[in-house]
């Protein structure tokens, strides 16, 4: 255990986390996302919601000041009737820890899922929630 730390981050996200570097992205899949298929560097964290994994980690994670949308999200997919709720979880959750809110991003799915391929590390969790795959991307630690 260390002081600081989450308990919802586990070593191995950790490890993956001060690994990344600057322009190095991390997928956060939802229970649907096909993690496995795609990752090069999986993460499970089955049983745990996307929105509190993005809060824990983003307590510690600079996103990259030099893009405008450090943040993607899945766009639904033309004429599914789905609803996305998640989105302002997000938003929120983002905002608390960037007050000047970067824009967020919405990449078309087969698009998300080849920029996916690319990404440091994929985090495969249990979320229910349709659409809820984002990506994030690593800026530097200014202090």
């Amino acid at each position: 255990m260390l002081k600081g730390i989450p308990k919802i981050i586990s070593p191995e996200l950790l490890k993956v986390l001060m690994e990344m570097g600057h322009g190095d992205e991390l997928v956060i899949g939802d229970g649907n996302f096909p993690a496995e298929a795609i990752a090069c560097r999986i993460i499970r964290a089955d049983g745990h919601r996307t929105p509190e994994l993005l809060d824990a980690i983003l307590k510690f994670f600079p996103l990259d000041q030099y893009d405008k949308a450090p943040v993607v999200l899945m766009a639904v997919v033309p004429g599914d009737d789905v609803e996305t709720p998640i989105w302002d979880e997000y938003r929120t959750i983002v905002t608390k820890h960037y007050p000047e809110a970067p824009e967020f991003k919405h990449m078309e799915r087969f698009s998300f899922y080849e920029r996916a391929k690319q990404a440091y590390a994929v985090l495969a969790t249990g979320e229910s929630a349709l659409y809820a795959n984002i990506i994030l991307k690593k800026g530097v630690v200014v202090e």
